[in-house]
């Protein structure tokens, strides 16, 4: 393992380093072409001439998922395909009608290629990952030597913007990775896009669907269905954004740095080889704090997701009915996708030690069902008008004894929780 001399060697040499991450539109280069050199050290030069605000540079991790998704091919959506989406859309809330008591999220229903969702779902990326990545750009302070800093002076900014470069270009790499794989603006489980915007991936509906064998149409409606889900949901529970959200951060903020994993991390750097920074990783060096605390957050993020995807699922299999051949298979695909995890899911969990998957899925589902057996559409979709009405993980144990317990609950007894939970209250930006 380094020691935090090789560490402090290291950022004194930061004009001259390259970055564990190819620039954007660039390839790694050649220490003997000049050429190569020249070009690789003027973009360096800009990237810190122009850091950005924040513990993270965005406009490098913007840079570098779209670098990376041009290099493994990102076509561009083209007027059928636009026309095909709209179209889904539109028939997917039609379906969704009958069988849910909020009406249609959707103001505006678009096509997205992998880089546009990149683009327009950046701004919640910044909200959920500057936290974590302030904790490690002030780690990697931290390492460098007390007798040091006082030498590096002004350099010692430096550091920071080290951080923020290096980790927005991993970010960036794991946003590109995401970006090939999602089908949808909802399709993580959450609000990601702007607020009453519908909006899928054709390209990654098109390989999604060969992967499972099933007719591309089939599987566009069905993305269709859950993104149109979705967008009720959120539009019309005007707490649950921040509830969900607020869940997140929570549990990233009992997410603590390995400063063993950035020291090894950092210690790996050659100024002398461009190419062993290639090699160089973050994972790792975010863990989870095994604390009751963080086990009652992770509990609390994980049945917040569950309840979200389950009342999906749920509101999507009764839509689609008889009206959808494959039905079965993708409701199957589906929950096993999203308990899973794609590969992108995983390396960005491996980043930033934060995982989006809802493991009680099933429970969800079933607990939904129950609920709306017994009290209804409009009965199973009241739950939504108070955080306190929800289920929580201990319910998901016995659906039928929460879905008859209810029944009894006297809904004017609403007037006393307020009409927000008492953390939920979105921000101002959220309102607005």
């Amino acid at each position: 393992m380094g020691t935090k001399a090789d560490f402090a060697r290291t950022v004194g040499d930061v004009p001259d380093i390259p970055f564990g991450f190819s620039l954007p539109g660039a390839q790694p280069p050649d220490p003997s072409d000049p050429q190569q050199m020249q070009q690789f050290m003027n973009q360096l030069q800009q990237m810190f001439a122009a850091p950005g605000s924040g513990p993270v540079n965005w406009d490098l991790a913007r840079q570098v998922a779209a670098s990376q998704l041009s290099a493994t091919g990102d076509p561009a959506v083209n007027m059928y395909e636009h026309n095909a989406v709209s179209e889904a859309l539109r028939l997917a809330d039609l379906w969704l009608d009958p069988v849910t008591a909020m009406p249609s999220g959707i103001r505006d229903a678009t096509a997205w290629n992998r880089n546009e969702w990149v683009y327009n779902t950046l701004d919640v990326w910044k909200k959920l990952c500057d936290p974590i990545a302030g904790r490690m750009v002030g780690a990697m302070g931290d390492l460098v030597p007390e007798e040091a800093r006082a030498q590096l002076g002004p350099m010692q900014s430096m550091v920071a913007t080290l951080g923020g470069a290096l980790f927005g270009g991993q970010l960036g790499q794991a946003l590109g990775q995401l970006a090939a794989e999602v089908l949808s603006a909802g399709d993580i489980g959450l609000p990601l896009g702007p607020a009453g915007t519908a909006a899928l991936v054709p390209a990654n509906i098109k390989a999604y669907g060969d992967g499972l064998e099933l007719p591309e149409d089939q599987v566009r409606l069905y993305v269709a269905l859950r993104e149109a889900a979705h967008q009720r949901l959120f539009q019309h529970v005007p707490w649950l954004r921040a509830h969900v959200l607020n869940a997140v951060e929570t549990y990233a903020n009992g997410i603590t740095v390995n400063r063993e994993a950035i020291e090894e991390a950092m210690s790996r750097v050659d100024p002398q080889d461009p190419e062993s920074m290639q090699a160089m990783a973050l994972e790792g060096i975010f863990t989870p704090e095994d604390t009751p605390q963080q086990k009652a957050s992770l509990a609390r993020l994980e049945t917040a997701l569950a309840l979200v995807e389950g009342w999906v699922g749920h509101v999507v299999d009764s839509a689609a009915g008889d009206r959808l051949p494959s039905v079965g298979a993708l409701g199957e695909a589906f929950r096993r996708r999203r308990a899973a995890g794609g590969p992108a899911e995983q390396t960005f969990a491996a980043l930033v030690g934060l995982e989006l998957r809802p493991r009680r899925l099933r429970e969800a589902g079933a607990l939904w069902t129950a609920v709306t057996d017994a009290r209804g559409v409009q009965g199973r979709d009241a739950l939504w008008d108070h955080p306190d009405l929800l289920p929580t993980d201990d319910d998901f144990a016995d659906p039928q004894k929460f879905a008859q317990a209810k029944l009894d609950w006297d809904i004017s007894e609403l007037d006393n929780l307020g009409d927000a939970g008492p953390s939920e209250e979105p921000d101002k930006k959220d309102k607005e």
